[in-house]
């Protein structure tokens, strides 16, 4: 059997991710959970709901099997995202402060109240440029973050975020 060691097939994955990221194409897979595990666990669930009205010999067997396997297809969808999405805003609301600090040299928590969190996220696709003039139009127009990623001309990519 072929061992790989996790170092390489990093950086297999990244050479392979990396085309230039733009406002089309910036959301990223997980492929093991994405495309492996979460769908594994809906044919087991559709196959326990199946055999439930097929199978009533043992329907209690079916209904307890597709109770299981819903619980852990709800857990695995949610405690991934949980701790990855939480410690990812606190990242991103972080790097807000230091790039705010960096180009206007004070502190960013009295702007950082006048913004939701999807405002504050959507800026960091911005170029240094173009993020005083967007941050100026979200304070003033209250822009949802949707529309901060459509006027973003000079995409900057985040290839680290999860």
């Amino acid at each position: 059997m072929l061992k790989r060691s996790p170092e390489k097939m990093w950086y297999v994955f990244h050479i392979t991710s990396r085309m230039k990221q733009n406002y089309a194409n910036h959301k990223k897979y997980y492929a093991p959970n994405h495309f492996i595990l979460l769908p594994l666990l809906g044919v087991l669930l559709t196959y326990g709901m199946t055999q439930i009205f097929s199978d009533t010999s043992n329907i209690l067997v079916w209904k307890l099997f597709s109770i299981v396997v819903f619980c852990i297809l709800y857990l695995a969808i949610m405690l991934r995202q949980h701790y990855a999405l939480g410690n990812q805003d606190r990242i991103i609301r972080l790097e807000f402060r230091l790039r705010y600090f960096e180009l206007y040299s004070q502190s960013a928590l009295e702007t950082e109240r006048q913004l939701n969190f999807d405002q504050i996220a959507a800026l960091r696709f911005a170029n240094d440029k173009e993020f005083k003039n967007l941050l100026d139009k979200a304070l003033i127009n209250k822009l949802p973050g949707n529309s901060i990623k459509r006027d973003i001309r000079e995409w900057v990519a985040d290839d680290m975020r999860l």
